[in-house]
């Protein structure tokens, strides 16, 4: 990530540092808030980061959202014999299929703007006002907890766009179109955005580590710092997760997207304009 930074004092203060974006991450990577924007702020100050310990951090917080849904996910693997189960992992691999045919060529191709501040603050301030604008529009459609097949495709798309867009949040992305098509309920548009997020994440994660070894191998990796990053990621995902599973039970995205808003703002105020 290309960020202005300042350089750590010392072993000390470099594992503080660690252990601060991991927990960064592990907040923020599945609260529709932007973890790319989070890291940005926080590495400006914290010290630039390799390539490698931002994807080893991200694989934290998807090891966490696979322990999150770990029930759910066994339940869906022995109960192939359910055509209701059956039908839902379809889904869940329609979505995965659309990102990936889609995804890949415009990855290989470079369709991405750069994680510096003006894209991101743009994306995180056009992104809270597309949450309030969504759901304000997916509730008077109902509070249906039904995945249609378009529901499977637009989601799969919506993740293609997050990428492509630094700020966008995958998960607010995803979340917002599944309820936009059809999915009004938030609790299940977001149990639908996450179990499709982990086989997305994984190979998205995989794909990255291969290109990261085979460009540049694992030389002058600091494999402290990044152990400890990876579990405060992972901890901290967990804890972020199950937090806001049971939040959206009984509330709507609006602070979240209020808090967006003021974010990007605070971003295009306060950070120099190339960083």
């Amino acid at each position: 990530m290309p960020i202005a930074t300042t350089v750590p004092a010392g072993p000390v203060d470099d594992l503080l540092a660690a252990l601060l974006l991991g927990i960064i991450e592990g907040l923020t990577e599945f609260l529709p808030v932007s973890s790319t924007g989070h890291l940005l702020i926080a590495q400006h100050w914290l010290g630039e980061r390799s390539d490698l310990f931002n994807i080893v951090i991200q694989a934290g917080a998807i090891v966490a959202i696979t322990l999150v849904f770990r029930q759910r996910l066994w339940a869906l693997a022995t109960g192939l014999r359910d055509p209701v189960n059956r039908d839902y992992l379809m889904k869940i691999a329609a979505a995965f299929a659309v990102t990936a045919a889609v995804g890949l060529p415009v990855r290989l191709m470079g369709w991405e703007l750069p994680d510096t501040v003006s894209p991101v603050a743009w994306a995180l301030i056009l992104g809270g006002v597309w949450m309030l604008f969504a759901e304000r529009i997916a509730e008077r459609r109902g509070d249906s907890a039904h995945v249609t097949w378009t529901v499977a495709v637009l989601v799969g798309l919506a993740q293609v766009v997050a990428g492509v867009f630094p700020g966008t949040s995958r998960s607010a992305a995803a979340i917002f179109m599944a309820m936009l098509a059809g999915t009004g309920k938030r609790s299940a548009a977001t149990e639908f955005v996450f179990l499709v997020g982990i086989p997305t994440m994984f190979a998205a994660s995989g794909y990255a580590l291969l290109e990261h070894f085979l460009e540049s191998g694992t030389g002058g990796e600091a494999w402290g710092e990044m152990g400890l990053a990876f579990a405060a990621a992972t901890a901290t995902g967990f804890v972020a997760v199950r937090w806001l599973l049971g939040y959206i039970r009984q509330h709507r995205y609006t602070p979240f997207a209020i808090y967006r808003i003021v974010l990007g703002v605070a971003l295009l105020l306060w950070l120099p304009a190339g960083v």
